[in-house]
C-alpha cells in the first residue's frame, strides 16, 4: 500500500466491485457513487478467473469505473472487506491497494484507494485480453459468476 489518500474512505472500483456488478454487495452501500476516470492504467479481463485487472500503464490509457464514498464509520468496516475479497493477505498479494487521483465526470480531481493487479506474469499468459477502452461494462463475458474480484 501506498501513502494515505487526501480523503479516506473513498474507493475507485472498475470491475465486479461497480454498483450492479458481482461483488457490488462486497462494497455495502456507499454515501455517493460518482462516475469517474482513471488515467496512466490498463484494464485487462482475465479468463478462466472471470475478474478485471488493471496495472499501471502508458499516461494516455484510461480505466473507466465509480468513486465510492463512505462515512467514516462505514468505511472501516468496507476497507476490510474489500482487503479480503482482493487478497491482500496472499503471497504474492493478488492486488495491491495504491493511493491515485482519478477524475470524476464532473471534472473534480480526488484521491481514493484502488486495487491494482499483484501478479503482472499473468498477465502475459492465456486468458488475459486488454480491454479497449478501459471499462468492464463492455466486456461481454462478465456476467460470469466470478470467484472473486
Amino acid at each position: 500500500m501506498t501513502g494515505e489518500p487526501h480523503a479516506p474512505g473513498r474507493v475507485f472500483v472498475y470491475g465486479t466491485l461497480m454498483p450492479g456488478e458481482h461483488n457490488a454487495a462486497v462494497a455495502g452501500t456507499p454515501l455517493h457513487a460518482t462516475e469517474a476516470t482513471l488515467a496512466g492504467f490498463a484494464l485487462y479481463d482475465l479468463d478462466p478467473e472471470g475478474y478485471p485487472a488493471i496495472v499501471e500503464a502508458d499516461v494516455s490509457s484510461l480505466v473507466r469505473g465509480v468513486v465510492l464514498t463512505f462515512t467514516p464509520h462505514a468505511w472501516t468496516k468496507t476497507l476490510a472487506r474489500l482487503d479480503r475479497l482482493e487478497g491482500l493477505d496472499e503471497r504474492p498479494p493478488l492486488y495491491v491497494r495504491t493511493a491515485v487521483q482519478v477524475r470524476t465526470d464532473r471534472a473534480e480531481l480526488v484521491s481514493a484507494w484502488v486495487y491494482v493487479y499483484g501478479r503482472p506474469d499473468r498477465l502475459r499468459g492465456e486468458g488475459a485480453r486488454l480491454v479497449p477502452g478501459g471499462d468492464w461494462r463492455s466486456v461481454r463475458s462478465r456476467s460470469r459468476l466470478p470467484a472473486r474480484h
